[in-house]
């Protein structure tokens, strides 16, 4: 079966805005024009649609959508596994945080007890969803899978005082951080009581501490563009000066 542009605007709630912008990036190009100028899709750019849409959902961007579908090794039934994979990890996360509400409601309505770990349960499955989707692939590809889930599983039954404590510590971490850079010295007192908070600070997070770990994790701050935005938002350098801190403290 064949659709107008408008036609398939309606049924996938697309805008015709945005079918018409990725014909112009290349990403969708109709199966043909008519006579009267329309752009008419056929079957295999409706799939083509789904799966961009998918992608959206899974908020990746058009560019490297486009690099994923237009690859000769593009396998649309394993994408499409893929994307239950990710749909069923969000439905859960969903879940956890209606049951969170719904606890809330009853708790203040009927005075029911509830825990700091049940009010923040599906926050913190949030957090580790975040931290898998914007830098699962590299960490794990690092480190391991058994160390990273040991780590999201440290994380799950963190409590509500050692958050908040992981919080002070990170806050307390940025502070001597940025004193220590007005020195200039990563070897500086100052600057290797930054390198220590920061292990201490990744201890609230890793199943175990090594050295070696700690000095790869500072690299890799430097090395990967998201970590270093991170950690200059407030001051440029701070990545790099913390780098080369923990690197002196580790010995590596």
């Amino acid at each position: 079966m064949e659709y107008t542009i408008q036609k398939l605007s309606q049924i996938a709630g697309a805008s015709t805005r945005t079918l018409r912008y990725y014909d112009e990036i290349g990403i969708l190009k109709p199966a043909r024009i008519n006579s009267s100028g329309y752009r008419i899709y056929g079957q295999k750019e409706i799939d083509r649609l789904q799966q961009i849409l998918f992608f959206r959902e899974m908020d990746v961007s058009l560019k490297d959508i486009k690099d994923i579908i237009t690859a000769p090794s593009f396998d649309e039934v394993k994408a499409l596994q893929k994307h239950r994979e990710k749909l069923l990890d969000k439905s859960e996360q969903l879940k956890l945080l209606i049951a969170n509400v719904d606890k809330t409601i009853a708790a203040k309505e009927r005075s029911m007890a509830m825990s700091d770990k049940e009010k923040f349960q599906g926050f913190k499955n949030k957090l580790i969803e975040d931290n898998e989707k914007k830098y699962g692939k590299e960490v794990r590809e690092k480190y391991g899978e058994e160390a990273v889930n040991k780590s999201n599983e440290k994380v799950k039954n963190m409590t509500q005082e050692k958050y908040n404590e992981a919080v002070r510590l990170e806050e307390e971490l940025f502070e001597t951080l940025y004193k220590a850079m007005k020195i200039g010295d990563p070897a500086s007192k100052l600057a290797q009581k930054s390198a220590d908070l920061h292990g201490q600070w990744l201890s609230f997070y890793w199943d175990s501490y090594t050295k070696e770990a700690h000095a790869g994790v500072a690299k890799m701050y430097v090395d990967d563009q998201r970590f270093t935005a991170y950690y200059d938002k407030e001051q440029p350098g701070t990545a790099k000066f913390l780098r080369d801190a923990v690197l002196v403290y580790t010995g590596m």
